[in-house]
């Protein structure tokens, strides 16, 4: 299967998680990678350092310049780079994020959007007959026992909520994988021994996950949820996510007549396993 992830990678850890699953998924062909938000490209220059770990240097990365068509600001901050990516990585140069989406459309590629939907929106035209899976979308408030979230912490339609309205009406086969039903899907303390035993990829998630949790408040040992790793398993077909037609006016901060495809379940405890099998592929 072609994917084509489109990632604000380098803010929060599970863009790096989703990217690994990716690379270590056996049927899935990544055909490129754009970043959002990424006018100094640092951002394509943690995707690229990503692939070089793992020999995936065929796999193009485009950064996209552009700033957040709501309010004409670039979103978004970064963490210690010494202390989540333990060196200085290199920035790339700033690509044309948005041909190389089109490409990859035009090619039959999923779009698998996990960071705001800039790059999508000004793709414009080119997503019509492509299969888009965006992981963002708000219809309720998380399980108990998790943070008690609202639309403002859906982030990646909420930096950007004019390109988000933008793919809803133009992208052809859209799923949302909004963000409490990916809360569901978790790294924890205990799977660290599993993950830093996966090879330098594993180790270098392991990392990023204990600093994550170092920098953000989590409730018992949770390191990091794994939102952006839940839409790319739907891109993929997993079997354990559950996925039905929904109005897309039901989800916050989208308007639309339309029906679209959502994510209402996901099997937690496969999850965790099958996440970690992919990083275990890497390694192998």
């Amino acid at each position: 299967m072609r994917v084509h992830p489109d990632t604000d990678i380098g803010g929060d850890t599970d863009d790096a998680c989703a990217l690994a699953l990716l690379l270590g998924w056996p049927d899935a062909e990544l055909v490129g990678v754009t970043t959002v938000h990424d006018p100094t490209g640092r951002r394509a220059g943690y995707a690229h350092h990503l692939l070089e770990m793992v020999g995936r240097l065929d796999v193009p990365v485009a950064a996209g310049t552009a700033p957040s068509l709501s309010t004409g600001t670039i979103p978004g901050a970064f963490p210690d780079e010494e202390r989540y990516w333990g060196q200085p990585v290199q920035p790339r140069p700033a690509g044309d994020a948005v041909e190389l989406l089109g490409a990859s459309a035009e090619s039959g590629a999923t779009i698998v959007a996990i960071g705001p939907c800039t790059n999508l929106a000004l793709a414009g035209p080119a997503l019509r007959h492509s299969p888009v899976v965006l992981m963002g979308g708000w219809n309720r408030y998380p399980d108990a026992g998790l943070p008690r979230w609202g639309p403002g912490m859906d982030w990646n339609v909420a930096c950007d909520p004019e390109a988000a309205q933008a793919v809803a009406a133009t992208a052809g086969e859209l799923t949302l994988a909004p963000l409490a039903v990916t809360m569901r899907a978790q790294l924890r303390e205990r799977h660290l021994p599993r993950l830093r035993a996966a090879g330098t990829v594993g180790r270098l998630l392991a990392r990023q996950a204990v600093e994550h949790a170092r920098d953000h408040e989590q409730p018992g040992d949770l390191l990091n949820f794994q939102y952006d790793s839940v839409a790319c398993l739907t891109a993929l077909g997993w079997s354990g996510i559950t996925i039905e037609d929904t109005p897309l006016a039901s989800i916050a901060d989208i308007d639309g007549d339309r029906s679209i495809r959502s994510v209402t379940a996901v099997d937690a405890a496969g999850f965790t396993d099958t996440w970690l099998s992919a990083i275990e592929r890497l390694s192998a």
